[in-house]
């Protein structure tokens, strides 16, 4: 579950350093996106800010329903919280998981839509950066959200099939209990 909150947290700085410029200085904003150099107007800086303080209520959101911090207040429930829907520390896990490995996706697209029109290289980071956490999420939604069937004894999958294989161990095993 290392990669789970590697993508928790990650989200949650990534979002963060794209929302402080947008909070601290809206000027400086619009004056690199604008052709001409002018003074932003009061619409500018509070969409502007509006969209900073979202991206921080968006990472926010992502640790805290993921179950990164854990919210309870006894010792006893203390361990780490997984994507299992049955997990009652973080029964939100994989939709915010889903819904942020989307916003993910969607941000990286449009930025390299953006990238490709304007030829502007920063959209570039802005691809890297949302890629990159898309990629890490899918990666933890296929994999790291079960724990899968462990056998107790050989420590293998129980899911997996031998299908182009034949194992016939396991044949000669089943063979004699039929017997």
């Amino acid at each position: 579950m290392d990669v789970y909150y590697f993508y928790s947290y990650g989200t949650a700085a990534w979002l963060a350093l794209q929302a402080a410029p947008l909070i601290a200085s809206p000027t400086m904003i619009v004056t690199l996106l604008s052709p001409e150099v002018r003074e932003p107007s009061t619409l500018e800086v509070y969409f502007s800010r509006s969209l900073g303080f979202t991206l921080l209520a968006i990472g926010l959101l992502q640790v805290l329903l993921t179950g990164s911090v854990p919210l309870t207040s006894r010792l006893t429930e203390a361990g780490p919280a997984s994507t299992d829907p049955e997990d009652p520390k973080a029964p939100y896990a994989l939709p915010t998981l889903t819904v942020t490995a989307v916003f993910h996706a969607v941000y990286a697209f449009y930025a390299y839509h953006l990238w490709t029109q304007t030829n502007i290289f920063s959209f570039s980071f802005s691809v890297a950066g949302s890629g990159f956490f898309a990629a890490v999420a899918m990666w933890c939604i296929l994999f790291a959200s079960s724990d899968g069937r462990i056998s107790r004894k050989t420590g293998a999958d129980k899911r997996t099939s031998g299908f182009p294989f034949k194992n016939s161990e396991a044949d000669r095993r089943k063979a004699g209990k039929k017997l």
